[in-house]
């Protein structure tokens, strides 16, 4: 079976980070059921004509420590998903460390990372895509700076120091892949935010942190960042070899940039630097264009969701108003691959952002978590139904050289065609501008 020209896919809900100063581990594969219902969800992800998951291990569970694993879960799971024929995209480190690793102020971090990944990839060959650290943005904010998770601090020094561990992991732990799969394709999962100033005193804070939205990326891509940012890394305990570290290791020609969008990704900012929730000013075109601009790589929709809410079609709603946006960002000659709905079941606690452990569960998915379809799974499927013939083009920008699991063969090169650096010039064309 040939690879998708574009990728409809959902994902299963991995977050793991430790709250309550490590004594308790917010694992989303428990509590909802995945453990126990794994096959079953794999089989629901065929019944909606998807042929790629975004799925990872449990990071906690397998990772026992250095150079020892379990893999009994893996084993059973990608085993099953090779048979399926379903392509993962392998999110390896979704918001949490082993206990024994401590959490992301740990300097090892990285180095572990990376031996970690290579590991993995050794041992499930046929696996090309990945994930190797999921929204590295999200993940340093809320354990060192908000405080929530993990190491649970609060101060520039420590978001600093997450930031350039986290960064860091992932840049080596896609070295390390490549050495198993010189083919291999990374798909940055990163939330896409913006900060609206509230009034003209606002102007200067919303500027800092719209500036701030763009660290992992850049570090990550090996791009400069903005002087004030590099004042402010500097400032608190980057020092210019580690800023350097990422200016040598730009491997974005390997790199699809996974960009995601919720309701809660816009920010109004006040004059004292508070932000709150601004709702859906922008939206994802919008904000796209902001981040494909600055990067120029190819573009995936990795993650939204709305809850389903007391009419039963909010959901739905929104998949649509997603979808139109995706349409138009594509129509604008931007190359976007693919498009996720996350997730595919219900997620529990999400709606205290997993700081509570109070097993509330929030109605997000294509499924509830019985397993049974919900409306917004039939609209999906019915989107993935009517679109997957149509949207393959000519464009060569717009063809990604993914070799699903049956058509591995385990001596592989990069594809003919790479790197995936856009020439503006071989963008789609359109009469649709902004």
């Amino acid at each position: 079976m040939a690879s998708p020209g574009f990728i409809f896919a959902t994902g299963i809900e991995n977050s793991n980070p430790t709250i309550q100063n490590g004594k308790v581990r917010m694992d989303e594969l428990e509590k909802c059921g995945h453990y126990k219902y794994w096959k079953t969800d794999f089989e629901l992800v065929q019944d909606l004509g998807l042929r790629v998951l975004r799925y990872g291990p449990p990071l906690h569970r397998c990772w026992l420590g250095p150079n020892r694993y379990d893999w009994e879960f893996a084993d059973l799971a990608f085993n099953d998903l090779k048979r399926r024929n379903i392509a993962s995209i392998v999110d390896l480190c979704h918001f949490g460390v082993p206990d024994w690793v401590g959490n992301f102020q740990n300097p090892d971090f990285p180095e572990l990372f990376a031996t970690y990944a290579g590991t993995f990839a050794r041992r499930y060959p046929w696996i090309q895509l990945y994930t190797p650290i999921n929204e590295m943005s999200i993940c340093a904010l809320f354990s060192a700076l908000y405080g929530w998770w993990n190491e649970q601090m609060t101060t520039d020094r420590a978001f600093v120091t997450a930031m350039k561990n986290i960064v860091k992991a992932n840049i080596l732990a896609m070295h390390a892949i490549l050495q198993v799969r010189p083919d291999a394709l990374f798909v940055q999962s990163e939330s896409t935010e913006y900060f609206h100033a509230e009034s003209p005193a606002a102007i200067g804070p919303a500027e800092l942190y719209n500036a701030r939205r763009f660290l992992s990326l850049d570090l990550n891509y090996g791009r400069r960042v903005d002087s004030e940012m590099y004042e402010y890394l500097l400032d608190n305990g980057m020092t210019r070899d580690e800023y350097h570290f990422f200016l040598n290791n730009n491997l974005k020609h390997h790199c699809i940039m996974g960009n995601d969008y919720y309701q809660t990704n816009e920010h109004y900012v006040s004059a004292d630097g508070l932000t709150r929730s601004a709702g859906e000013i922008f939206g994802y075109a919008v904000i796209t264009h902001q981040y494909y601009n600055r990067y120029r790589l190819p573009v995936m929709h990795t993650e939204t969701n709305l809850c389903q809410g007391p009419r039963g079609d909010e959901a739905v709603h929104w998949l649509r108003k997603e979808w139109a946006n995706v349409l138009r960002v594509r129509n604008n000659g931007v190359p976007l691959v693919g498009f996720t709905w996350y997730s595919l079941t219900d997620q529990v606690d999400w709606d205290s952002a997993l700081r509570e452990n109070n097993g509330t569960v929030n109605t997000l998915g294509l499924y509830d978590l019985d397993r049974n379809i919900r409306p917004v799974g039939i609209a999906y499927k019915e989107l993935v139904r009517d679109w997957m013939e149509v949207l393959p083009t000519q464009s060569v920008c717009l063809q990604v050289p993914i070799l699903m699991p049956h058509e591995f063969q385990r001596s592989v090169a990069p594809p003919s065609g790479w790197p995936f650096d856009i020439d503006p010039t071989l963008a789609p064309r359109t009469e649709e501008r902004e």
